[in-house]
């Protein structure tokens, strides 16, 4: 009798078959996921040298490693994550779950009112597999991307948010249009086909 493999053991071998992790180890970056950033940056110029970018839910760290290298010399990126990050040349990180009051200020003092140029965020909760449950907690954390946007960006600004089409969708597509005069939807080619993620992204932040 052939047993099942497990959902589990399946993602295991779609990862390591994957082409775009066999691609990130070779030209030594943390994670597959960095080519969506590398993408969507490729199309729409999104980083340059002298910036200053947050990223939320950086772990392990593809994303900060690409801006790091993209906004070098004279930029700045800070780095937000629950988890622990091991250190990368050119990237500030501060480890906690920036929704609790002690981690956002830690942001602030790091910042020192100096104005953002870019927030951007990969964040995603841990899927439980239940779309009803899933899909909220996914576009609450992207709504919180906006509001820290929102609060550090300075004019012209711009936001890159991770989301997942379903629910909420449309009412947040709203949301950044109500404070960005241009909201593009990008779905790089990194990113799986089978997944409901996409990227939006929100330029020319007015005050």
């Amino acid at each position: 009798m052939v047993r099942k493999r497990g959902s589990s053991q399946r993602w295991l071998d779609e990862h390591f078959n994957d082409p775009w992790v066999k691609q990130a180890r070779r030209e030594g970056w943390r994670g597959r996921a960095v080519y969506k950033l590398a993408q969507i940056d490729a199309r729409d110029r999104l980083l340059r040298p002298g910036m200053t970018v947050i990223d939320l839910g950086a772990a392990p760290g593809g994303w900060s490693q690409y801006a790091a290298e993209k906004v070098a010399p004279g930029g700045r990126v800070i780095a937000l994550d629950v988890l622990a990050m091991p250190p990368l040349k050119g990237v500030e990180f501060i480890q906690g779950d920036f929704t609790e009051q002690g981690v956002l200020e830690m942001l602030r003092a790091s910042l020192s009112g100096q104005p953002v140029d870019v927030v951007m965020s990969d964040m995603a909760p841990n899927m439980s597999g239940m779309r009803a449950v899933d899909q909220p907690r996914a576009m609450h954390l992207a709504e919180l991307a906006h509001a820290l946007a929102v609060e550090v960006l300075s004019p012209g600004g711009d936001l890159l948010v991770k989301v997942f089409q379903g629910e909420g969708f449309d009412a947040f597509l709203a949301e950044l249009r109500a404070d960005f005069p241009r909201v593009l939807t990008r779905k790089p080619e990194a990113s799986r086909d089978r997944s409901r993620e996409v990227y939006l992204l929100a330029r020319n932040y007015q005050l």
